[in-house]
């Protein structure tokens, strides 16, 4: 309950996609990432002891090929271990999942999360595409295998100017900008809904819970662009986020809010990736912004993990339907596990 109007908060939920240093440096073309360098033990323990002291419970999208390392299990235990929902992030983290044939989809879901489930003793029930990739056949595989939700979709029109940031500072040949071309989406995402629906399948449904972003404007509220804007003006920054809320809320909006590890990182823990926007902002301060945040999150909102949302948003029927219309481009050499 909430104020002293005893009203039930609207809900909201919260997600991590565990994004590892080796799967950002593979993304952005830069050397070394075979190794699968980690900064797992140092991320995971942070926003762990945020979530813990704010009574926080989220879903954590893993990334299967961390799951198959044995440097990784204590840090990817540890997060059942506090009551955290654990998702399925893919096997590769190849954010040009939706270049796949059927086959590799397949094997790319399941092999991550027989993965997931041998690091950490759950079987994940919820995915999530790197880099926000989704496609029909990626939905039609997640429903054979009894998946509750996806949360791929990312209705927002700056999609094209993230992409073109990227390959800005990114080393990509032209052939590993045609793989990626469709890397964070195109200006269409805009006009996806915003509120749970349930993709209608050949045979089935499946419900999505979008990443939310500001209503009206489809502008992203995620915690890494709250950081972006801090890094100019925290104040700004807080106020940004609470006009999101407020508008979430107005509209009867449930927000489901994205965090990446880079929300409890800097350059100081992580220098290869201190090109990242924010990332010259000190590990304290960061901190602190991300904890004020999520404080603020919680306040307004009953947060739950993706998982409990699902259930919640799914007992209550009547979920509008959507036709995937998600063709797949093909590009020679894309596949599972190809390198860039």
């Amino acid at each position: 309950m909430s104020g002293a109007a005893g009203k039930q908060k609207p809900l909201a939920s919260l997600s991590l996609d565990l994004d590892n240093q080796w799967s950002y440096m593979k993304t952005h073309g830069d050397a070394g990432w075979q190794a699968f360098p980690s900064y797992l033990d140092v991320c995971v323990p942070r926003f762990l002891d945020i979530a813990r002291r704010l009574g926080l419970t989220m879903t954590v999208f893993v990334v299967g090929q961390d799951a198959a390392r044995a440097e990784n299990l204590a840090a990817l235990a540890s997060i059942p271990a506090a009551g955290h929902e654990v998702g399925n992030h893919s096997f590769h983290h190849e954010p040009w999942l939706h270049l796949y044939s059927d086959a590799d989809i397949a094997a790319e879901i399941a092999e991550a999360e027989t993965s997931i489930e041998a690091a950490t003793g759950v079987r994940p029930r919820g995915f999530r595409g790197p880099g926000f990739s989704v496609s029909k056949a990626v939905l039609e595989t997640l429903a054979a295998r009894g998946y509750d939700y996806d949360a791929s979709t990312f209705p927002t029109f700056l999609g094209p100017l993230a992409r073109a940031y990227y390959f800005f500072n990114a080393r990509l040949s032209p052939a590993d900008k045609a793989r990626r071309r469709l890397l964070f989406g195109s200006l269409a995402e805009g006009l996806r809904p915003l509120a749970p629906y349930r993709w209608q399948l050949a045979r089935s449904t499946l419900l999505e819970i979008p990443v939310t972003t500001m209503p009206v404007l489809r502008a992203p509220f995620h915690l890494s662009y709250i950081l972006f804007l801090a890094s100019y003006s925290p104040a700004l920054a807080l106020a940004y986020f609470k006009t999101a809320l407020w508008l979430c809320r107005a509209g009867g909006i449930e927000p489901s809010l994205l965090l990446h590890p880079l929300d409890f990182l800097s350059g100081e823990d992580c220098d290869p990736l201190a090109f990242f926007p924010a990332m010259a902002m000190p590990t304290g301060r960061k901190l602190a912004i991300t904890e004020q945040a999520l404080a603020i999150f919680r306040d307004r909102f009953e947060v739950l993990a993706l998982g409990e949302h699902a259930r919640r948003i799914a007992a209550r029927g009547n979920l509008a339907r959507v036709t995937p219309k998600l063709p797949r481009a093909a590009v020679t050499g894309a596949g599972r596990g190809v390198a860039p």
